[in-house]
């Protein structure tokens, strides 16, 4: 049978904003240009997922306006399947206003708008089809206690959880025993760390490899850690390997970190066990969406990465996944 990526998680309209410069505090500055684009960490990791070839189903909220019809329809486009997406009545649709300045770094101002309103009877009859070997994919700009439920849940029905701890988390709330791969970046890294009372140090490149080995055994999760330019680290038991980044020119980089963990889960999802292979593929499907604007827009389809696949790989040898039981 078929496995099944279920995401749960946020859905935005962006407003996009090109600016030559971000401005200082009491600053104004004038936008070259404006883009009204799909968005949301849970929207774009399924889209990333479904480009890259899984079946997926999304779980999620949106506001009764038209931000909400345009961000449904681009998950329709995309093959996601959005019977379990609701429309919440008396709000507007999740919003994110993205600045992005010369050479693609950008600054996101978040209102939650419906993704405040996922509960956890949402996420119960969304994954009540999930089945062992499926796998749930979730994010943290939905409540957490509601993400915190969904990990639970998927377990108990023997799926595959993976937690994408972004934006950072502030308490442990979400860090439960039902995890079995943690995606995070070097700032969520460490937030993660000092939570958990993992840290090793003070989270730069160097001192990456030890805390991604002290949050995995705290966590006893497989920790993926993105490090931007200088790649990836990630482990399995007491080794850890390191994956190179794939070096391009940034346009925008609003989306980068949703591709690369759709395109892990949907890896995963379809029995991937070699996680420096899949997290190769993670960083080339990346590194194509950083040259393109916006969120969704910018997500690439598998046959698009191959090209740059090829300049990725593995900083040391390769090793296995397994997950929880």
């Amino acid at each position: 049978m078929p496995t099944t990526v279920f995401v749960v998680g946020s859905l935005n309209a962006d407003q996009l904003l090109e600016v030559p410069a971000f401005p200082a505090a009491g600053e104004t500055v004038l936008a070259s240009d404006v883009l009204i684009t799909a968005g949301g960490k849970g929207g774009n990791q399924a889209v990333a997922a479904a480009r890259a070839g899984a079946a997926v189903v999304m779980i999620g909220a949106l506001g009764d306006d038209a931000h909400g019809v345009l961000v449904r329809r681009a998950l329709t486009e995309s093959g996601v399947d959005t019977r379990w997406v609701r429309t919440a009545d008396g709000t507007h649709t999740g919003t994110a206003v993205v600045a992005v300045e010369a050479g693609g770094e950008n600054r996101i101002i978040v209102a939650s708008g419906a993704n405040a309103r996922l509960t956890s009877q949402d996420v119960e009859a969304g994954l009540a089809g999930a089945a062992p070997g499926d796998l749930v994919l979730l994010q943290l700009e939905t409540p957490v206690a509601v993400v915190a439920h969904a990990a639970r849940f998927a377990k108990e029905r023997g799926a595959t959880v993976v937690l994408n701890a972004a934006p950072a988390p502030a308490d442990s709330g979400c860090l439960t025993t039902d995890i079995d791969v943690l995606v995070v970046n070097q700032v969520e890294m460490r937030a993660v760390a000092e939570l958990v009372g993992a840290g090793t140090g003070t989270g730069e490149t160097r001192d990456v490899p030890g805390t991604v080995l002290a949050t995995s055994r705290t966590l006893n999760c497989v920790v993926v850690c993105t490090t931007g330019a200088d790649g990836a680290y990630v482990n399995v038991g007491d080794r850890v390997a390191h994956i190179s980044a794939v070096q391009v020119t940034a346009v925008d980089t609003t989306a980068a970190g949703d591709t690369y963990t759709g395109y892990l889960a949907a890896a995963l999802a379809r029995g991937e066990t070699d996680l420096t292979a899949a997290l190769t593929t993670a960083s080339a499907a990346a590194a194509v969406t950083v040259t393109r604007r916006g969120a969704m827009a910018s997500i690439p389809y598998a046959h698009e990465i191959g090209p740059v696949a090829a300049h990725a790989g593995p900083g040391t040898d390769s090793t296995q996944l397994t997950t929880k039981g």
